[in-house]
């Protein structure tokens, strides 16, 4: 028979034992490795057997083995040491009690999924990992942050592969009571719920389970419960799953219903509102409006209530592709707000404006998450400085007239966390040099340019490390590969090849990450007897450890999956390369620190960062990567290769792949694999560990999600809580009354006449040139506006780049035909083609950016004729 439902029955702990249970509960176990070893020393069999899991494993021991821990005095002791390290971790003061001026009180910091350990399996890739080294971070600094998500009954699937490598999908069943998370409870002892309207007087209503991060809480909302309707209580099911109407509430749960659960969490437990709210990617986007109609509640209307929350609001976009972004229907959006749905104080057109594509080039039809979370943002972000480029160019047609680098999104180029990701053997070799606590500040906190210190560790303890890492990788994928055999049918006689599969003493690769088609899994495969010569080279061969997933719905991507696995099936090759199926953060963690080179081979500028390959770097292995996301950055010859790329926008795609193919070959035979293994004097590969250490002394402090939250903080943070306190109501009235009337009166805002006291079309440089405009402000007086002479070097179409904007200053006006005359000087602080125009923007304190408003003048050709000064 077959039980209807499982659970764990746990012992009960003996007194001297009770901290051990809030050690588990405390998710910092798993980046702290004093708590991971005292765990360990529990049961060190039942400990591997719960995969690391302090819960589990506390659901497990046995009565006899508690007791026997309890008149252990040198465990109770340990037990204190751990419990009190705690204790000051979570109450002390850290990075951000120290900072002087004016910091939130606290940051609601948004995300669909949170990769922040195994034990907790709410992640499908980047997006995931990125935002639970964002919270963990964020914990070490001291940041007040909230963290807000959902609880997915099936998380992400479970990857296998069948006999032939098809991709094959399971969803296993999470219990909340048997993961490292808890209720949360009114005064009462009841569990708190949040609840979202649904068309028809239905209601979607969530419990809360709080997951504690360190310092940061986690809470995570979770729609199985009884109150709800069948559909209802599927909302919550699988990450990334169903169709568009079961996103969007998915959606809409994560944005309204967690701005609802952060209110509760704060009344319940006394923690400081948010004063920022961070949209991890578009998903979340409609906290935004539940914000609105917080405030319209408090008797501001729409307009204002949208400054007010456009004040405090920070929105950060992953993706490089508009694929990428989820998009719904105009009337399944309708449907689900207003007077039958939900926020039916605020109308529906006022909603549908914040997302729709209203722009050249856009789909009108469409309602875009990420155009409304930039457009209830007042701060926005990409994650490296190409993606922050990339993204300008995408989202340019939200602010017409403008420049691409003019539009007001910056970047904050993503980090690792990297106490979670660097493996316990660089650490030690890390505290030996410096000790232990000095290794886990720089590390955590970070702050330097350059961990100097690397240079003193020596070269042959560089070197043994390097092996002890790569032959713990080759134990790993041994285990990993013999269970994917039998889970594909194989039989324990058949397997006794996998016993010869890698070799400690090998140049091992490492490629692993989702697997749509852009991220190009198969570009290795693309000459297959050039990739076979490289594998079976007889003095210098590589070897190379695969993963990733596709999503269920991508078959192109299962094919893609299929194609590697079949070759790497082949007897000739299978000891040389292998695919690891069911890509998480276990596996990652013994992937990145085994390799010697971490492979990255994207369509450029696909990748909006890829921080695989930081969390390789921190362990002294270095990346061969196509020159994009962050590796475009930061790319030194010091810390590996980059793949030469052929990125013409009429190149052809398979002529593309063919030559980017070719160039990744002509890298690994004629200066990755010789380097490798090229000998010095002392027998040692000197130069290929010179690079190991440059890659960490210059590049680890760089690649830190430590410096990562510190620029989210002074950057964003900061100045999105200083203009929330600015943003008082009153403020918020004038603000939203005042773009009002600009917008209705820009129509008449004119440049008229340009003229320069330059006599002719060359000039030499030092000369200052006196600029007059005459305008027509179109009943705006010029407080309203700002008149700007920008200028700079031209190119052959006369397009001015790095630019300079001088604001010019009203002489004369207005006239009998309401002219006013703006008057400055021009410097020509530069030689060579040079130009200029003269434009007017709108201008008020509250704005973050001029160009905000994406209203922008500039001269008529009329006016331009004869007017202007191009100097050759």
């Amino acid at each position: 028979m077959k039980a209807i439902r499982r659970f764990t029955v746990r012992p009960v702990l003996p007194e001297p034992l009770r901290p051990l249970s809030d050690l588990a509960r405390n998710l910092r176990w798993s980046w702290h490795a004093e708590t991971r070893d005292l765990f360990q020393s529990v049961d060190p069999e039942r400990w591997t057997a719960s995969e690391g899991d302090p819960v589990r494993l506390l659901g497990s021991v046995s009565a006899e083995r508690l007791a026997e821990l309890a008149e252990d005095s040198r465990f109770l002791r340990r037990l204190t040491e751990v419990a009190g390290d705690l204790a000051d971790y979570v109450g002390g003061d850290r990075w951000y009690q120290t900072q002087s001026g004016e910091l939130p009180a606290a940051v609601a910091y948004f995300s669909p999924e949170f990769g922040v350990t195994a034990a907790l399996p709410q992640y499908s890739g980047g997006l995931g990992i990125l935002a639970g080294d964002h919270l963990k971070s964020a914990s070490d600094l001291g940041v007040p942050l909230i963290g807000v998500g959902l609880l997915y009954r099936h998380g992400y699937f479970r990857q296998s592969l069948s006999r032939d490598g098809w991709q094959q999908e399971t969803y296993p069943v999470l219990d909340p009571n048997e993961l490292p998370v808890a209720l949360l409870r009114e005064t009462d002892s009841s569990p708190a719920q949040v609840s979202i309207a649904l068309p028809g007087g239905r209601s979607l209503r969530a419990r809360i389970w709080l997951a504690q991060v360190g310092r940061v809480p986690l809470l995570m909302l979770d729609s199985d419960v009884e109150e709800n309707d069948l559909g209802a209580r599927g909302v919550t099911d699988v990450l990334y799953g169903g169709g568009s109407e079961h996103r969007l509430l998915q959606e809409m749960l994560l944005g309204i219903g967690g701005v609802r659960a952060v209110r509760t969490y704060c009344r319940l437990t006394g923690h400081p509102e948010p004063e920022v709210f961070h949209t991890n990617e578009g998903h979340a986007g409609f906290l935004g409006l539940e914000r609105i109609a917080e405030l319209c509640d408090a008797g501001l209307d729409f307009d204002a209530g949208l400054e007010a929350v456009r004040a405090g609001t920070v929105f950060t976009t992953h993706t490089p592709v508009p694929a990428g972004i989820d998009r719904f229907d105009r009337e399944l959006v309708a449907t689900h707000f207003g007077p039958d749905a939900e926020l039916p104080r605020i109308d529906v057109g006022d909603i549908l404006r914040l997302g729709m594509e209203t722009y050249p080039g856009g789909e009108p039809n469409l309602f875009n998450m990420a155009v409304m979370g930039l457009r209830l943002g007042q701060r926005a972000n990409g994650v490296s400085l190409l993606h922050g480029q990339v993204s300008r160019e995408m989202f340019s047609g939200l602010w017409p007239g403008f420049d691409p680098e003019e539009v007001p999104i910056t970047s904050v180029t993503n980090g690792v966390h990297a106490p979670t990701w660097v493996a316990p053997e660089v650490f030690r070799l890390g505290a030996r040099q410096i000790g232990a606590q000095r290794t886990e500040d720089a590390m955590s906190v970070g702050g330097s340019d350059r961990w100097d210190a690397v240079a003193e560790i020596p070269d042959q303890d560089i070197w043994e490390l390097r092996r002890d890492l790569r032959e713990q990788l080759v134990v790993e994928v041994r285990e990993r590969l013999r269970a994917s055999w039998r889970q594909r049918g194989a039989g324990s006689a058949e397997l006794g090849w996998i016993d010869g599969v890698l070799d400690p003493d090998v140049l091992t690769i490492g490629f692993a990450r989702r697997v749509p088609s852009y991220k190009r899994l198969t570009l290795m495969l693309r000459d297959r007897d050039r990739l076979m010569d490289l594998l079976l080279h007889p003095d210098h061969p590589i070897q190379i450890v695969v993963a990733g997933k596709a999503h269920p719905a991508d078959d192109g991507g299962k094919r893609l999956v299929q194609e590697l696995v079949k070759f790497a099936d082949d007897p000739r090759v299978r000891h040389r390369i292998v695919f690891l199926p069911d890509y998480g953060m276990a596996m990652a963690q013994k992937l990145y620190p085994g390799c010697d080179i971490w492979l990255n081979n994207p369509l450029r500028p696909l990748e909006a960062c890829g921080t695989s390959g930081m969390k390789a770097a921190l362990n002294g292995c270095l990346n061969l990567s196509v020159l994009d996301g962050w590796w475009d950055e930061w790319f030194q010859p010091d810390f590996g290769w980059a793949i030469p790329t052929a990125d013409g926008t009429g190149t052809d795609p398979d002529h593309r792949d063919d030559v980017e193919a070719a160039a990744l070959y002509d890298l690994l035979e004629r200066r990755v694999t010789p380097r490798f293994y090229e000998r010095g004097q002392d027998g040692l590969p000197d130069r290929w560990i010179e690079m190991v250490r440059q890659t960490l002394t210059l590049l680890g402090p760089k690649v830190l999600a430590g410096r990562m939250v510190r620029e989210y903080v002074e950057r964003l943070y900061a100045p999105a809580a200083h203009a929330h306190r600015t943003m008082t109501p009153d403020a918020a009235r004038e603000l939203a009354a005042w773009k009002g009337r600009v917008r209705a009166a820009w129509h008449g805002v004119t440049v008229d006449h340009v003229e320069t006291s330059a006599a002719t079309a060359t000039a030499e440089l030092g000369t200052t040139l006196n600029l007059r405009v005459r305008v027509g402000l179109g009943g705006l007086a010029p407080d309203d506006v700002e008149v700007q002479a920008v200028s700079g070097r031209v190119d052959p179409e006369d397009r001015i780049g790095d630019a300079t904007a001088v604001p010019l200053k009203p002489a004369e006006g207005p006239d009998a035909e309401g002219r006013w005359l703006y008057e400055g000087p021009l410097a020509l602080d530069r030689t060579g083609p040079y130009g200029y125009t003269v434009r007017i923007l709108p201008a008020h304190r509250l704005l973050a950016s001029s160009a905000e408003l994406g209203l922008v003048a500039v001269p008529s050709e009329d006016g331009v004729e004869g007017a202007g000064v191009l100097m050759r």
